[in-house]
């Protein structure tokens, strides 16, 4: 009788820790006499439902006009339309770092102004220096 409730607790353990052995095997023991032959129980484990969820909507954001500021309001503008991915060059080809963007002019952007794009869309501000 022991084994009985012992086998029936670890079967309930065992599904509470979300393992479900295919089978138990009590045998019998001197402590029990009464178990004289094996007693099997089997479970089976309930079949997994999984739906799919339904994929987020894209945020979109619209491309402001930035071309001809000063670099530092451009790129402010660009982040109050939602765009925060930006990327800048030096647009004389010199590589120079626009390291204070207040010195810079925007004079060209990758992609044109009006266009509706994934609000993670990099956007490239190509500057030159102002004198």
């Amino acid at each position: 009788m022991r084994i009985a409730v012992a086998t029936i607790l670890l079967l309930l353990t065992a599904t509470a820790c979300g393992t479900t052995p295919s089978s138990t095997t009590a045998e019998s023991t001197p402590e029990s006499p009464a178990a004289t032959t094996a007693a099997t129980i089997q479970t089976t484990a309930p079949a997994a439902t999984t739906t799919a969820a339904p994929a987020p909507a894209t945020k979109t954001c619209t491309v402001p006009n930035v071309v001809g500021l000063v670099h530092q309001t451009a790129q402010d503008t660009i982040q109050k339309a939602g765009l925060f991915l930006l990327a800048e060059e030096d647009a004389s080809g010199q590589g120079r770092l626009l390291i204070n963007d207040r010195n810079w002019k925007t004079t060209k952007q990758n992609v044109a102004a009006g266009t509706v794009v994934d609000c993670n869309t990099k956007i490239l501000l190509s500057a030159e220096k102002i004198d």
